[in-house]
């Protein structure tokens, strides 16, 4: 039977250095998906990504589990990619290795995905992500969160430490502005394909 998060902090408190293995083999590959679309750098992404379980691994004995540990282990990450950003001091550059999409790191594709498919999908994957780049770090930040992690507007509002309708209107605003710029490359139709399709503004603005 396989353990629950919490199980495995419980062990890995204990001292049990394998349980904690296994949570990084259980969320690394979401926390470096997470990193790579919020500052859009692989190398970078998994520099935020080891360093993100370094400092859990720390902290650990401080986590009484007052939240999930999937929500402690995302708010490390946020803060460490907000402080990526604002050591630079500039917007977040998307670079896609040749061949390489990191994006699928967090999402299987479909087993009859022909290669039309593939090569369609990954070029609105590079549209999406510039487009994305434009939007200040919140908006970007809620709409990856939302998006890509699945996370409801609730926990997003507990991650980002905002009210509930900032996160909303977060939302709102940056597909406004996703949308206005997938349109001029002639993608607007875009918002509304594939299974990892932001939502629509009637969509971002309900519970």
């Amino acid at each position: 039977m396989t353990s629950t998060d919490e199980d495995l902090v419980a062990r890995s408190r204990g001292g049990d250095v394998e349980s904690f293995n296994e949570l990084i083999l259980r969320w690394e590959r979401p926390i470096y998906a997470l990193a790579y679309r919020v500052i859009g750098r692989e190398e970078d992404a998994r520099d935020v990504c080891q360093e993100t379980f370094l400092r859990a691994f720390r902290a650990l004995p401080g986590f009484k589990g007052q939240a999930k540990f999937s929500s402690w282990l995302y708010r490390i990450a946020l803060n460490l990619c907000r402080d990526w950003v604002r050591r630079r001091r500039r917007a977040p550059l998307v670079e896609v290795p040749e061949g390489v999409d990191p994006l699928d790191l967090a999402a299987d594709r479909e087993p009859t995905e022909s290669i039309e498919d593939l090569v369609s999908r990954r070029e609105l994957s590079d549209a999406v992500a510039e487009a994305m780049a434009v939007l200040p770090e919140e908006q970007r930040t809620a709409i990856i969160l939302k998006e890509y992690h699945g996370m409801t507007f609730q926990e997003i509002s507990d991650l980002q430490g905002c009210p509930l309708s900032t996160v909303k209107t977060r939302l709102y605003q940056g597909l406004t502005v996703l949308r206005r710029q997938l349109e001029k490359n002639g993608l607007g139709s875009a918002l509304g394909r594939g299974k990892n399709a932001p939502v629509s503004h009637e969509e971002a603005k309900r519970v």
